[in-house]
């Protein structure tokens, strides 16, 4: 049973020492120790990576503040019940309420996890009013449309003189499923 610590910092500027001194008074050890130098909005921290993958049932990981781990609720929610179904303990030295080797703090995580569902059915709610919002406008979504009006209109012009879709595609330069997206569109009307 190993108490497993991770530090991280922002900048290679910035100092994990005052971190590593509290993760060392709470028994890690070197070998238990892992530390990145990267912003917590990265996905790719290598040395949290390790940390996850070296921790076994019965372990635990410390982390001096939250947000030395996780970049949100959400995140945060989904490190911990990993680390739970694995049988791996977690706590956070600066608030002694998120520990889920005691019962009050596996009833705190429960609270966070809810949260972080709540956060994210709001998030979803926003975006979805913000595309009606969009929609309603008419603003066009979704990636920008790369074929120009005089291109939909040769595209037009050459498959009512009877060309192939594969002739169309190689003479405007795009694939035959853009030639046929462009064929299936409606042909803006003139006034």
């Amino acid at each position: 049973m190993a108490i497993v610590g991770y530090a991280r910092v922002s900048t290679t500027d910035q100092n994990t020492a005052v971190q590593i001194d509290q993760l060392k008074a709470a028994g890690v050890t070197d070998d238990h120790l892992f530390q990145d130098r990267l912003s917590g909005l990265d996905n790719g921290r290598p040395k949290l990576a390790e940390a996850l993958r070296f921790v076994r049932k019965g372990d635990t990981l410390v982390v001096t503040k939250v947000d030395r781990l996780a970049r949100s609720a959400a995140h945060l929610h989904q490190i911990v019940e990993d680390l739970d179904k694995r049988g791996v303990g977690f706590r956070v030295l600066n608030d002694p309420s998120l520990d889920t080797t005691k019962p009050h703090g596996k009833l705190m995580f429960g609270v966070l996890a809810s949260i972080a569902e709540f956060e994210t059915a709001l998030r979803k709610e926003r975006q979805m009013e913000g595309i009606a919002k969009a929609k309603a406008r008419g603003d066009h979504l979704g990636r920008p449309k790369t074929v120009t009006q005089e291109i939909e209109q040769r595209v037009r012009d050459m498959r009512a003189e009877g060309a192939s879709l594969r002739a169309i595609a190689a003479a405007v330069g795009y694939s035959t499923a853009t030639v046929q997206s462009v064929l299936k569109e409606k042909q803006p009307q003139r006034q």
